[in-house]
C-alpha cells in the first residue's frame, strides 16, 4: 500500500540529526516539522527569513503575518528569529544548512532535479530552489513516484527545465526509499505491502535492487 503524504514526511524525519539546520521545501516536505523525534534539537530555516520554525498551528490559532516560503502559516519556537531574505540566502549560500528537503516533479538516476517550472504553465517563480540545490550538501527529495497519468517521475533524463544537476542524494516516494548511486536508484526500503515488481514497473530510471529489500518501518 502506497504511503500517505504524512507517512512520507514521517520517514524523512528519521533522516534528521541532532543539531541540524534544515530547510523544508514547499508541499510534502513542510510536514516533516511535525515529526521531529522527541528530545532531538533541529532548527528549521525558511528562505523568506525565519530560523526556528515549529509545527503548523492548530486551526483558529493561525497568525496570517507569520508564514513560511510557501505562504503557509507557521509557528515559532522559543529562541527563533526573523530576518530579511538577504541574510537568509547568505545562510544558504554559505552552506550553513545541513539538510534540505525538496519536492520535485522529476528526478534522474544521476541526481538531477526538476522542480520549479512546467513550460506553458504560470509559476510564481523559482523561489530559493536554485540556491538550495547549488549550496546544500545533503538534499532529499520527497515526491509521488508517478504522476497523475501513471508515468514514472524517477527518470533517466528530466524532460522539464532543470533546477540542479547531480545534487540529489536520496529520494523518498510513496512507494519506497532510494539512494542515488553511480549505478542508479538503489532501493533501500519499500512501502508496506508494495512489491519490488511494482516499484520496478513504475521506475523508468536505472534501478538497483538488493537481494533483500525490507519493508519500511514507520
Amino acid at each position: 500500500m502506497a504511503l500517505t503524504k504524512e507517512q512520507m514526511a514521517q520517514r524523512i524525519a528519521r533522516e534528521l540529526k541532532d543539531g541540524y539546520y534544515v530547510n523544508l521545501g514547499i508541499g510534502i516536505p513542510t510536514l516533516v516539522a511535525n515529526y521531529v523525534p522527541k528530545g532531538m534539537n533541529v532548527v528549521f530555516q525558511s528562505e523568506n527569513g525565519i530560523l526556528g520554525m515549529g509545527p503548523f498551528p492548530y486551526e483558529g490559532e493561525e497568525d496570517a503575518d507569520l508564514i513560511n516560503a510557501g505562504k503557509q502559516t507557521v509557528t515559532l519556537l522559543p529562541g527563533s528569529s526573523i530576518f530579511d531574505s538577504s541574510t537568509s540566502f547568505a545562510m544558504i549560500r554559505g552552506q550553513q544548512v545541513q539538510l534540505t528537503v525538496l519536492g520535485a516533479m522529476e528526478v534522474t538516476d544521476t541526481g538531477d532535479i526538476a522542480n520549479w517550472k512546467i513550460p506553458g504553465k504560470m509559476v510564481k517563480g523559482m523561489g530559493g530552489a536554485m540556491d538550495l540545490v547549488a549550496s546544500a550538501e545533503n538534499i532529499i527529495v520527497c515526491m509521488m513516484h508517478a504522476n497523475k497519468a501513471g508515468e514514472s517521475k524517477l527518470l533517466k533524463q528530466c524532460t522539464l527545465p532543470l533546477t540542479g544537476v547531480k545534487c540529489v542524494k536520496k529520494v523518498v516516494t510513496d512507494l519506497g526509499v532510494f539512494d542515488i548511486t553511480p549505478d542508479g536508484f538503489l532501493l533501500l526500503e519499500r512501502a508496506p505491502g508494495v512489491t519490488v515488481d511494482e516499484i520496478r514497473s513504475k521506475t523508468e530510471g536505472r534501478l538497483v535492487i538488493p537481494s533483500n529489500v525490507p519493508e519500511m518501518m514507520l
